[in-house]
């Protein structure tokens, strides 16, 4: 059973590709074969939960391992792929009828995106820190050609800068990967389990704590790159920008979480070897910074897409604040909050995938009046931006709630209020560009009469958010048995 749990969600995708690799042109059937492969990730994930949310774990050898954090983690892929890969079947379609691109290139998509979602499965499963770090380079290699689909000098530069400061972030994280293997290998631990997470997080407090100070913060800036963190964030606004939006969908929802993903298992490692107070700073100071550099970018910000991309930066830098906290009320509302978002921006990028189709611009100024043109393509988007806002009752509002109360049951009130205070900000920046785009005058779109895509991928990621804001069931008790694992009291 260990086995099948394991190795299925893996093999769904890479199914996926092989058929999509195996046809000359793509089709609306080979479409769906990858959506069925990202509802396979989501039931694989429900299945993990139900066999984990008492705590125990499954394994295959020393390498692959799904607890109850995984678990957590192959529900918020196989989500956020079952809305993104759904609309990316009409996406295929449009890209087709337009004649952007030719035959070859919208097989080699058809390829890399279940290709993408078997790298982001493995990561959530590797028990093994080095092959965790191998599957997040992957992604990179895998998500550039798909930033770069169309080949247009937009997309080619956002590529370029993407896997430059990747690159860099992964090297960071490689050289961090090298020191705890060094550390371990000091201590008790022979070379065959030097970087196996159970075994470190166990023998945590025989780590060298100079060693693992330095590679706990090359890690926070490698990993934090990927996850769109400050300093190593610029890559991400240009890339979520010029990627197809499906593909945005899937950067946004699935990519950034996993890189946060990465810092929740060195932290435990992090948190049983260092003084709490490094950890917590240094987290704190990136999560800061980045919430801070996001609100000022949001403020000033014309084109929607980065702005959504900006948003993403604002919304990680919450989760990693309930990551610095690190109690287990911080990190089960930081895991809620990661679902939700994931959920939030694959409906809101998808939905500006269709935008894109209708008004032909992605400049916030140029689209007016939608909801009479579109009702319910501007009745999902307007949606999806008041669940992002973290308005009820959307699960955003549970979760950002969540980390108000255990940022502040942990005695750090000053961080909450400076958060609450730029989220303020935020709510009214983004109000401010919303309102005219769906409610302003109208104006003859040059795409009136386009379709854009069926609107129910977006219909049910808001019906999702919706249920998770309001019952707390099936999720609480397994976010309860994550939260033990990446947190500490």
């Amino acid at each position: 059973m260990d086995v099948l749990v394991i190795t299925v969600p893996l093999a769904a995708p890479l199914v996926a590709a092989v058929v999509a690799r195996a046809r000359r042109r793509p089709s609306r059937a080979v479409g769906w074969v990858t959506v069925v492969a990202a509802f396979v990730i989501l039931a694989s994930g429900v299945i993990a939960a139900m066999l984990t949310v008492d705590g125990e774990a499954l394994t295959v050898g020393s390498v692959l391992r799904i607890d109850a954090l995984s678990a957590v983690m192959l529900i918020v892929i196989g989500s956020v792929g079952v809305i993104a890969t759904w609309a990316g079947v009409a996406f295929v379609e449009t890209e087709l009828a337009a004649g952007h691109v030719d035959d070859s290139d919208l097989r080699r998509y058809a390829t890399l995106v279940p290709g993408f979602l078997t790298a982001m499965v493995l990561a959530v499963l590797a028990n093994n820190l080095g092959v965790l770090w191998a599957a997040v380079e992957a992604t990179t290699i895998v998500t550039a050609f798909l930033v770069g689909h169309r080949r247009s000098r937009g997309s080619v530069e956002a590529t370029w800068k993407y896997v430059v400061i990747c690159s860099v972030g992964i090297a960071l994280a490689y050289l961090g990967t090298i020191l705890v293997y060094y550390a371990a290998r000091q201590s008790s631990l022979p070379s065959s389990s030097a970087l196996d997470w159970d075994q470190l997080a166990t023998h945590a407090n025989e780590l060298d704590p100079g060693v693992m100070r330095i590679a706990f913060a090359l890690l926070v800036l490698g990993y934090g790159a990927k996850g769109g963190m400050v300093p190593l964030h610029s890559w991400l606004p240009d890339a979520h920008s010029q990627a197809p939006a499906p593909v945005s969908a899937l950067m946004s929802g699935v990519l950034l979480p996993v890189a946060v993903y990465a810092l929740i298992r060195y932290r435990v490692i992090a948190a049983g070897s260092l003084d709490p107070s490094f950890v917590r700073t240094l987290l704190l100071a990136m999560a800061l910074t980045s919430l801070a550099l996001a609100t000022s970018l949001i403020i000033a910000q014309r084109d929607y897409k980065r702005l959504l991309a900006y948003s993403s930066i604002e919304h990680m830098g919450l989760v990693v604040i309930g990551l610095a906290i690190g109690t287990p009320l911080a990190i089960a509302a930081g895991l809620l909050h990661i679902l939700g978002h994931g959920l939030g921006k694959a409906v809101l990028f998808c939905g500006a995938g269709q935008v894109l189709v209708s008004e032909r611009t992605t400049q916030i100024a140029e689209v007016r009046g939608l909801l009479a043109r579109r009702p319910v393509l501007a009745g999902a988007f307007g949606t999806g931006f008041l669940a992002l806002l973290g308005l009820p009752p959307f699960s955003l509002f549970a979760s950002e709630l969540g980390l108000a109360r255990a940022t502040a049951d942990a005695g750090f009130a000053w961080v909450i209020a400076v958060a609450l205070t730029l989220l303020l900000v935020v709510f009214v920046s983004i109000t401010v560009h919303l309102v005219p785009m769906i409610l302003g005058s109208e104006a003859s779109g040059p795409g009136d009469t386009a379709a854009v895509g069926s609107p129910a991928p977006l219909l049910v990621g808001l019906m999702a958010l919706i249920v998770l804001g309001v019952v707390a069931w099936p999720l609480d008790q397994l976010l309860r048995s994550a939260s033990l694992i990446g947190g500490t009291p």
